[in-house]
């Protein structure tokens, strides 16, 4: 995997799923680095997005994985920090489409909505799918520039 590192967290919503993606991870032989958090007590997940999103950020060759019940309240939590694109994704084709047109830096899952076997398909394929650059780097630039004209 072209990745060097993988960034992990959830809240008490998706720990199951970020404890089964860490293993399936580790199987794999990805370094995974797991912010937490360890046990499966309440906890509120803008931290823990706040925390992945911040490592992907200062390291260029790195991904983050998000999870919660829905996936909904981490990817609106990442996708505040500017340069995060973080995808919510719930099938294979999302989750390539997410990295190949949109260069998603963040894969975001629930686990009240995924199983673990798709969701182990969906960041595999998400890991492996390369940016395709192009016509969708324009694109990626206007997200990043607030303001941007979108005439040109």
């Amino acid at each position: 995997m072209p990745f060097m590192s993988i960034y992990l967290a959830s809240d008490h919503g998706g720990f199951r799923l970020k404890q089964e993606l860490r293993e399936h991870l580790a199987k794999r032989g990805v370094k995974v680095t797991d912010l937490g958090p360890d046990c499966i007590e309440s906890c509120d997940y803008p931290p823990y997005a706040r925390a992945v999103c911040q490592r992907v950020l200062e390291n260029e060759a790195s991904l983050g994985i998000l999870v919660c019940g829905t996936g909904l309240g981490m990817s609106m939590a990442a996708n505040r920090l500017p340069g995060i694109r973080a995808a919510l994704c719930s099938d294979e084709f999302s989750a390539r489409m997410a990295r190949e047109h949109n260069d998603a830096n963040v894969l975001c899952l629930g686990e009240r909505v995924v199983g673990p076997g798709l969701a182990a398909a969906m960041v595999d394929v998400f890991l492996c799918t390369a940016f395709q650059g192009g016509r969708h780097q324009r694109r990626i630039d206007l997200i990043e520039t607030p303001g941007a004209d979108v005439s040109s």
